[in-house]
């Protein structure tokens, strides 16, 4: 019986250390798709500052 207690205290361990490495991964992956998004926007900010428009001013 004891056996059998310590197999399922390790076997739970074992998902909740699982659980933990999804969280800080799915942590990790949302800051660098923010930074991404961020670096897109600002590069897109200093294209449309550089680059004048083709319309004729009148």
């Amino acid at each position: 019986m004891k056996l059998l207690r310590t197999l399922l205290m390790i076997a739970l361990a074992l998902c909740l250390t699982g659980c933990a490495v999804v969280t800080v991964v799915d942590a990790a992956v949302t800051v660098a798709a923010t930074g991404v998004k961020v670096a897109a926007k600002t590069v897109g900010a200093v294209a449309d500052a550089v680059i004048p428009d083709d319309e004729d001013e009148e």
